[in-house]
């Protein structure tokens, strides 16, 4: 399971576009220079938040990207589906069959069973943080983040 690096930059865009203060948002040359990204790959991860309805675009010389709705009110899950999808979906099984395009494991299968409870927690996790959760600076976002897992009994072992 990997982090794709449409997820990674998509929402540090988003991050970024939430921490703006000036109301005619981030242009992509701004967004570009701040990331280290091209702003051809800048315009491609804009087109995808923003026909997921996370962003609008402001029009005019001095036009750019804001949120499109308040950072408390989106939450991550939807978010990173926008931009990748869930780590395990339900057609990894059939995309992981081996040679006999069936998988020898269809009944029962004790892998499938731990990347669903993986793909459970990791849901359950994203969907109680907010984007404005993430806007604060890093040891704050840690800490609210240890309390969430604190909160839902999830093992907070992996120091941040």
């Amino acid at each position: 399971m990997k982090i794709t690096s449409q997820e990674e930059y998509g929402l540090r865009l988003l991050i970024r576009i939430a921490g703006c203060t000036d109301k005619a948002g981030m242009t992509i040359r701004e967004l570009s220079e701040a990331e280290g990204l091209t702003s051809h790959y800048i315009a491609k991860l804009t087109r995808v938040l923003r026909m997921a309805g996370f962003i609008n675009s402001t029009p005019g010389h001095k036009g750019g990207y804001v949120l499109a709705r308040p950072a408390h009110e989106i939450i991550l899950k939807p978010v990173l589906e926008a931009l990748g999808g869930a780590l395990y979906s339900k057609d990894f099984c059939v995309m992981h069959a081996g040679t006999l395009k069936l998988c020898t494991h269809s009944i029962d299968c004790s892998a499938r069973s731990l990347w669903q409870m993986i793909q459970f927690t990791v849901d359950q996790l994203l969907s109680k943080v907010t984007l404005d959760d993430l806007v604060k600076d890093e040891s704050r976002s840690t800490q609210f983040l240890k309390d969430i897992l604190e909160r839902a009994a999830l093992p907070a072992e992996a120091e941040a």
